[in-house]
């Protein structure tokens, strides 16, 4: 999840997109801004509390050389919030059938930025056979929350707090952050999703209101990631904040561009869960 103490900024960031606005698909409860051709198609999931902007430094180069989609879940810009579940495996799976219902096969590249990168983590966990690769931008950690009230406990405190004055969509998913997953993301589904070519990213520094012990709890579960992934490494992006995709877009774009050189049969090769 974004930097804890930037959480209220989300709202302003979406404003200051010069991306065109996301597209309702007939049938499925997100939104879509689908751009340009070529496999594999990259899909971006944005983190709590984003539409498509943060995506707005990348999303024009990306679309140069690959199909892009980028979503808008349920309750952000002019997207009706729903009554749907709001937990992980509910926005994987409604990722799944959006793209799907756009008529896009796979196997996808997936990107994904805070929460997003554990949504993205989720789907090649459930159907990694989809899956081409994952581009994980400071990804929440699976025990993210409970560590961070074990760890840093005033900065939990700080975020419930917080998290009152979240819009109705962000305040769901914030409490559903955890759901489904011990009951759907078992061993088998974590083995799978080990064998998913993976590029792990992280700022290099911390604001100060973060360093101490949010900052180490934070980098600890930075590298546990990679005992949840087949990244080789977790890759520091010097001069980068949390918003690695708006303050250092090359390295971003970099990182997708190296994984989507690797064979786009790579994830459709992997046998599908029974």
């Amino acid at each position: 999840m974004r930097a804890w103490l930037t959480l209220a900024a989300a709202a302003l960031l979406a404003a200051c997109s010069s991306l065109p606005p996301a597209q309702p698909v007939s049938g499925v409860a997100a939104r879509a801004l689908r751009v340009g051709h070529g496999a594999p198609t990259i899909v971006l999931q944005s983190g709590l509390g984003d539409g498509t902007a943060p995506w707005a430094a990348v999303f024009e180069t990306l679309t140069r050389e690959h199909q892009v989609v980028a979503l808008e879940r349920p309750g952000y810009g002019g997207n009706p919030a729903g009554a749907a579940p709001r937990d992980p495996c509910t926005i994987a799976d409604e990722q799944r059938a959006l793209l799907q219902r756009l008529g896009i096969a796979p196997p996808y590249l997936l990107v994904g930025h805070s929460l997003g990168g554990r949504y993205q983590w989720v789907y090649a966990a459930l159907y990694p056979h989809e899956v081409a690769g994952l581009v994980l931008l400071e990804p929440t950690h699976p025990e993210h929350w409970q560590r961070l009230r074990r760890d840093a406990p005033a900065m939990a405190a700080a975020v419930s707090a917080l998290s009152l004055t979240f819009g109705r969509a962000m305040k769901r998913e914030f409490d559903e952050q955890d759901r489904c997953l011990a009951e759907r993301i078992g061993a088998a589904q974590r083995a799978a999703v080990r064998r998913v070519p993976t590029r792990l990213l992280a700022r290099e520094s911390y604001p100060l209101a973060e360093r101490g012990a949010f900052e180490a709890m934070h980098r600890q579960s930075q590298l546990d990631w990679l005992q949840l992934t087949a990244a080789p490494q977790v890759r520091r992006i010097s001069g980068s904040g949390h918003y690695l995709q708006r303050d250092r877009p090359d390295a971003v774009v970099a990182a997708v561009r190296e994984m989507a050189r690797a064979p786009v049969t790579r994830g459709a090769a992997l046998r599908a869960p029974e």
